[in-house]
């Protein structure tokens, strides 16, 4: 194999454990071994893996406990599945939970390594595609596309990328926060070191205090040995903070004083530890009212809001959208192996037109679709989804003003359920959160509208 990764093997079954680790080894991988599944989880908490081959029957914590508990710690490792032939419909609720691939007992070697080249390049190609799509400090698609407000922006960024400034980012979800962090730590001089993400907001109120600072064992049930945290490992480099106005007030604490001192505690620690990072932080609330009500400390906004920078949503930087689709276009065609991949005319003036409640976010998981679903290398209307169809609300308003009450009630609907899925990325539990709606109810809209 060309490519190198580090495998975990969780298997109780120490015979094909060893095969396993013997091929993988002659292959050239680094391998740890897990003889059940408390074990693989204790050797994923001390370190991250890049492919983990997880017995599903194993006695003690069953696989799919296993796939779970790393689904819900943010494991980023691709997980294939091991399973015995009478036990198949196990491997496709796996599917379901995450794993990326299975494989039928007794092992094939030959298979096995397919599916791991598979697995490799992928992940090389997504690791590929986020430097060249994703990271506005390189001369890429996405700065070229910058026009007007964001280019005006990124000047900004690249000033304060100069110094060692806290910064702090608003605008809406979507709108392409991280890219300008990323911008930020590419164009400073911190920029060999690590860049580190944390969406403070994906993490329960338990985990966001370990997971940024770290922990000793036993501080907590489940800690079953010391983890640095997320600072500790932003050492030399950033720290990007998403969606910093929802940490706890405890959290809130602990974080101004690593903003005054760059010292901290690990959670269950006694001894102070000492971090050079800079901290870029983001958020899509309005952090000044958060102070007036008392649920954001006001000397921490102070000290986060040194220098802040508004990232304009994609709706006030309309010139960029056909750019940004064709780059998107060109990442997802290179995946597909399909290269000249090209909007319609028609296509470009649908997408410039619509809003874009979701933002960046929302163009790029529809370049996605579309690439999927192309099939001619000209991307016609067709295969747009319908509420980017649907025109925005300005240009329909004088026909709904002539349609039945009852016709003009679901034209709205449509809309405005469309753009509360898109501003969550198609996920129905919060936006029916966001629409006040029971989630089975929003199901039924959902399919009785053809969204």
């Amino acid at each position: 194999m060309s490519m190198r990764a580090s495998i975990l093997i969780a298997d109780d079954d120490p015979t094909l454990r060893r095969a396993l680790a013997d091929r993988l080894t002659h292959w050239g991988h680094g391998v740890t071994e897990a003889a059940d599944g408390r074990a693989a989880l204790e050797a994923a908490e001390r370190r991250e893996f890049d492919i983990v081959l997880l017995d599903l029957a194993m006695p003690d914590t069953p696989g799919l406990t296993v796939l779970r508990e790393l689904r819900e710690r943010g494991s980023a490792a691709d997980i294939v599945v091991l399973t015995a032939h009478g036990s198949v419909e196990n491997a496709v609720e796996a599917i379901r939970l995450g794993a990326a691939d299975f494989l039928l007992k007794p092992a094939d070697f030959e298979l096995l390594q397919v599916v791991l080249e598979r697995l490799l390049e992928r992940r090389s190609l997504r690791s590929t595609n986020r430097a060249l799509t994703d990271r506005l400090g390189d001369a890429g698609s996405l700065v070229a596309a910058a026009a007007g407000p964001m280019r005006d922006l990124l000047e900004t960024a690249a000033r304060a990328a100069a110094a060692n400034t806290t910064v702090l980012l608003t605008g809406e979800s979507g709108s392409g926060k991280q890219v300008v962090a990323e911008f930020i730590h590419r164009t400073s001089k911190r920029a060999s070191g690590p860049f580190t993400y944390v969406n403070m907001v994906a993490l329960s109120d338990d985990l966001v205090e370990s997971t940024l600072f770290g922990h000793e064992k036993g501080a907590f049930t489940g800690a079953l040995s010391r983890k640095e945290g997320k600072l500790e490992s932003a050492a030399g480099g950033t720290a990007f903070l998403d969606e910093i106005g929802d940490i706890t007030p405890r959290v809130q604490a602990k974080l101004l004083h690593f903003l005054e001192t760059n010292e901290f505690e690990r959670v269950g620690g006694t001894r102070p530890l000492t971090v050079d990072a800079r901290i870029v932080a983001a958020t899509n609330r309005d952090l000044a009212s958060a102070v007036r009500d008392g649920s954001f400390r006001e000397d921490l906004y102070f000290r986060l809001n040194v220098i802040t920078m508004r990232v304009p949503p994609l709706r006030e930087r309309r010139d960029e959208i056909p750019l940004l689709a064709q780059a998107f276009l060109d990442r997802y065609g290179a995946e597909l192996g399909r290269a000249k991949l090209r909007l319609a005319p028609r296509t470009s003036e649908i997408l410039g037109r619509y809003d874009w409640p979701g933002n960046v976010r929302q163009l790029r998981n529809c370049m996605e679709r579309l690439a999927v679903l192309a099939r001619t290398d000209t991307l016609t209307p067709d295969l747009l989804p319908p509420e980017i169809l649907t025109p925005p609300a300005s240009e329909m308003a004088d026909d709904t003003d002539r349609l039945p009450l009852k016709e003009a009630e679901t034209k709205f609907r449509r809309t405005h359920i469309a753009h509360a899925l898109a501003r969550c990325g198609g996920n129905q539990t919060r936006a029916a959160e966001e629409l006040g709606l029971q989630r089975t109810f929003l199901n039924r809209l959902i399919k009785e509208l053809g969204l």
